[in-house]
């Protein structure tokens, strides 16, 4: 808590907070002040922009110069245009488009191959050599058509429609539901940029200003994957400004809402996408090293690539049979989940299979839990005999949650001598109505503070003995909610390469740690809490069908 503060400081707090407020009325729309950090990446990073027309010119080396800039600040730059990818989705990419892309049966199909794309669709220079890997950030743009968006300029979202207000607003909305299942990648959504007829340009201008300022908070999106590049109020008028400059975001706007770049038609002019390569450069990182901030790179610590242990000789491990490799629990029958928590607060928990949701099949395991602040509750499954997990690469399950921070923990050995190794997660509000498939890979668990060798990657997983699903509070706080868990199941490489819309967070979490004395009963067999490192929340801010080739 901020002290109160001493009667001979008044006259300077009045005279701040005077000077705070006549800032904020006075100046265009800023951001807060930030770290200023706008430094390129240190290492290559690999980039794709989905695009038409209109973002080729802006790649293109002599018009736009995007992509020789980008490969400057050190992005390996690759893109997509039309008859790009499976289904030739690249044709498609107008903004009611991007639930097919971001939120259909297909999604899965299509990201692997957005992510594994290094291509060129434009004319630019590539400075140094494709580093490998997937792509990392991923662009993507709508034409200048979708800027004649019909309604009105305060519609409320809408399932129905084309090119309206109110269904790009349900669009973006429903797409944000697949950013939040993949913190390990930064999507960039860029305006459309605007047209030179005025019809709807009002319309352009209120939608665009709600995408920057109100999509994320509207939704409670608290995670740092997701940001706007206002491309449309660049490109409307000279004194028109979206860019990272002196340690702050700066979003400028004129009463112009009409193309002040033309190049003969809605296509901006050379001079226009230079402008917006200038101001999109130091923005992008910006907005990287937030995201990085939160997904430090992914080379473990030396010397924790292995784990010792000072017990007993473990049991003999028990594979799974083939036929029934990968199914950990369907939770279709009763099984051995056992709930357990804080007996030195008043924490409850329950968990059971339950047949009114499921992802899958019929049934689903069901957490009520009321954890009291300084406290800690899990749902555990034992195994009678450890399990030879090791044909396997990750861990695998959908959950079905609002917003909660929640761990995974894994035990190695037996009952007196067990080892705890530990994920932390957070599920959100804007996936309250939706199964998010989760992927652990066995790297990315760590083990728990309080035993022995904190913070080493797990390593055993031909010796499994327990599993489970637990929530913990800090002081002050308490956390209380519902979770469904479904389709419990291992994954190999290939399963893991076939399905890359399960959320992989690329990088281990930071060494797990707890508030909890380590005399805590029973500590070695139950689910160890974990303090959950936090997300860093940041700003809160159609008939028409005109899919021209020339775009």
């Amino acid at each position: 808590m901020f002290a109160k503060p001493r009667l001979s400081r008044c006259l300077l707090g009045t005279f701040l907070a005077m000077l705070i407020l006549l800032t904020t009325l006075f100046l265009p729309q800023v951001g807060l002040a930030q770290a200023d950090n706008q430094a390129h990446p240190d290492q290559p990073v690999k980039l794709i922009f989905i695009h038409h027309s209109t973002g080729e010119n802006w790649l293109t080396d002599g018009y736009g110069d995007l992509g020789r800039t980008l490969a400057e600040n050190n992005y390996f730059v690759s893109d997509t245009n039309y008859g790009w990818g499976p289904d030739s989705i690249g044709d498609r990419t107008d903004i009611p488009n991007w639930t097919e892309w971001f939120r259909s049966e297909q999604t899965s199909t299509y990201m692997a191959a957005l992510f594994r794309e290094s291509g060129q669709h434009a004319n630019y220079t590539r400075t140094f050599g494709d580093p490998g890997g997937e792509n990392v950030i991923i662009l993507f743009k709508s034409c200048f058509p979708n800027s004649a968006l019909e309604g009105g300029p305060g519609d409320p979202p809408d399932p129905d429609g084309w090119l309206s207000v109110g269904h790009a607003k349900y669009v973006y909305n429903e797409i944000l539901q697949y950013f939040a299942t993949r913190p390990d990648k930064l999507f960039i959504v860029i305006t459309a940029p605007p047209l030179s007829d005025g019809t709807y340009a009002a319309n352009a201008r209120a939608f665009n200003n709600w995408l920057l300022n109100d999509w994320l908070g509207e939704n409670g999106y608290s995670l740092n994957n997701v940001a706007v590049f206002d491309f449309y109020t660049v490109l409307t008028s000279p004194d028109a400004h979206h860019r990272y400059a002196n340690g702050q975001i700066e979003h400028a706007t004129t009463s112009r809402n009409t193309l002040a770049y033309p190049s003969g038609d809605d296509h901006p002019s050379e001079q226009g996408s230079r402008k917006a390569t200038d101001e999109f450069i130091g923005l992008l990182n910006f907005y990287y090293q937030r995201w990085l901030a939160e997904n430090p790179p992914s080379a473990l610590p030396s010397g924790l690539a292995t784990v010792e242990f000072e017990s007993t000789q473990p049991a003999a491990a028990v594979p799974l049979p083939p036929a029934t490799l990968g199914q950990i629990d369907d939770f279709e029958t009763p099984s051995g989940w056992q709930a357990f928590a804080d007996g030195a607060a008043p924490t409850t928990i329950t968990c059971a299979p339950v047949n009114d949701k499921a992802k899958s099949g019929t049934s689903s395991l069901q957490i009520d839990f009321d954890v009291a602040p300084s406290s800690w509750a899990t749902c555990t499954l034992f195994f009678d005999q450890p399990q030879d997990w090791s044909a396997a690469e990750s861990l695998a399950f959908e959950l079905l949650a609002g917003a909660a921070r929640f761990n995974i923990d894994l035990y190695v050995g037996a009952e007196d001598a067990r080892a705890t190794y530990a994920y932390s997660a957070e599920s959100l509000s804007v996936t309250a109505d939706t199964w998010v498939p989760y992927e652990l890979r066995w790297e990315q668990f760590r083990r728990v503070a309080w035993e022995e060798n904190a913070g080493a990657a797990f390593a055993q997983p031909e010796q499994v003995s327990g599993i489970a699903f637990g929530f913990n509070t800090d002081s002050g706080q308490s956390l209380r909610g519902q979770a469904w868990i479904d389709d419990l199941h291992l994954v190999s490489r290939s399963q893991s390469q076939a399905n890359p819309e399960a959320a992989q967070p690329s990088q281990p979490e930071e060494e797990p740690t707890s508030s909890l004395p380590i005399s805590r009963p029973c500590a070695s067999s139950l689910a160890a809490p974990l303090a959950l490192i936090g997300f860093i929340a940041w700003q809160r801010r159609h008939k028409h069908d005109d899919k021209r080739r020339d775009r």
